[in-house]
């Protein structure tokens, strides 16, 4: 009996274990909803996927995203390690100039252009963070005052949080029930802030967090990084080309290159596979691996 084959990717870095891991499944048809979900609470990572036949002709594969809680309709660093795996696994032919990724937020066109992967990202909407919940919001990052907290939709909910500088944010000790608390009444995944950097090589610094999905702090997020590009663009922002840098208070650091223009957000970033084997077809319970 033969298992499915499975890599972990790290994402948004060319040094392995420097980014932000992805599982990646790359014969997910074997699969029920509830075995998908008890991998990732397993393989305990912000993001599993799983790798499955397009249901849309326009597609070249289809994918689902799960947090170790639930599954979610897009994430940016499963769709961009998802990506490299197929590439790399020869799913995907790289001879192509784009690939086209079906989840739930639709089909999601990504660029590879030397070792960056480019992904366009789904429409956000972003809203105001209801006012009777700053104060929670701000007693749970520190006590500091936040002027203008947005809530961004990009599949991912995220309520967004401008912070000052790069200090203040790698200082930044949040008290994650509480986080949980607010997230939950204000129906977002996660909470991400960012903060002004001036370390000569990256525009700002990003901490995205979200313990109520089990995931107390993300090391680099990618639809977080979207979401403050959204944040830069309803806000009338003059930032339009520019990097993030997220992960350092994890032990990573992480790399997310963002585009801001007429046609919508885009973030690139690099992926190298760390772990590449299989799932015990035994322990899974399969008698049958289609392609096996």
């Amino acid at each position: 009996m033969k298992g499915l084959r499975f890599r972990q990717v790290d994402v948004f870095t060319s040094v392995p274990f420097r980014g932000n891991p992805v599982a990646v499944v790359l014969d997910g048809s074997a699969l029920a909803d509830e075995q998908m979900q008890r991998i990732a609470a397993w393989t305990n990572l912000s993001e599993t996927t799983f790798v499955l036949p397009p249901s849309s002709p326009a597609a070249d594969y289809r994918l689902r995203i799960f947090t170790p809680r639930a599954e979610l309709p897009f994430a940016g660093h499963p769709t961009i390690g998802s990506a490299h795996a197929v590439l790399e696994a020869g799913i995907v032919k790289a001879g192509g100039a784009r690939l086209r990724q079906e989840c739930g937020a639709g089909i999601v066109e990504l660029v590879p252009n030397g070792g960056t992967i480019w992904l366009k990202a789904p429409s956000t909407s972003v809203s105001s963070l209801d006012p009777a919940r700053i104060p929670d919001l701000e007693k749970s990052l520190g006590g500091r005052a936040i002027a203008r907290p947005l809530v961004v939709d990009v599949g991912p909910v995220w309520i967004v949080a401008e912070l000052g500088d790069a200090e203040i944010v790698g200082n930044l000790r949040p008290d994650m029930a509480a986080l949980g608390k607010i997230t939950d009444a204000a129906g977002a995944t996660g909470v991400t802030v960012f903060g002004k950097s001036s370390d000569g090589e990256s525009a700002i610094h990003v901490r995205s967090f979200a313990p109520a999905h089990g995931v107390a702090e993300d090391p680099v997020c990618g639809s977080g990084n979207i979401s403050v590009a959204a944040y830069f663009r309803h806000c009338g922002r003059p930032e339009r080309a520019y990097t993030a840098r997220q992960g350092m208070q994890l032990g990573r650091d992480g790399r997310v290159s963002v585009r801001i223009d007429a046609d919508g957000i885009q973030i690139g970033g690099e992926a190298v596979t760390c772990v590449e084997g299989t799932l015990a077809g035994q322990a899974l319970g399969l008698r049958h691996v289609p392609g096996h």
